[in-house]
């Protein structure tokens, strides 16, 4: 078996400097800024570091997601299901064809794949 090869490091990706992404389209009250930065991109797929300001959104996946919370708290709410937070340290996955709500109550910061 190859061992696995290292093809993208960030250092501190907790505290690394993002790109101005512009507004969140999905926002759903008062505008939310949005900065990151890509680490892989393979056509539809990627990975890196997403940045979010406090605020609503609704979202609909047409990717998988995998996120890991660096920083903030959040409160998702998926159609017809019951709320959960998720905040610095953990692990959430979205499937294709998940859709509900995000509210972001801190600025959050997370690392995600999708794919």
């Amino acid at each position: 078996m190859t061992p696995a090869v290292l093809t993208t490091l960030l250092p501190g990706a907790a505290e690394a400097e993002l790109e101005d992404w512009g507004p969140l389209k999905e926002a759903t009250g008062d505008a939310m800024t949005v900065h990151g930065l890509e680490l892989w991109v393979d056509g539809a797929k990627s990975a890196g570091i997403w940045q979010v300001t406090p605020g609503p959104s609704y979202w609909c996946q047409d990717e998988h997601e995998v996120i890991y919370v660096l920083s903030g708290r959040m409160t998702v709410t998926p159609d017809g299901g019951e709320p959960l937070e998720v905040k610095a340290g953990d692990i959430a996955v979205f499937p294709l064809g998940w859709s509900g709500t995000w509210v972001i109550h801190e600025t959050l910061r997370k690392v995600y794949v999708v794919f």
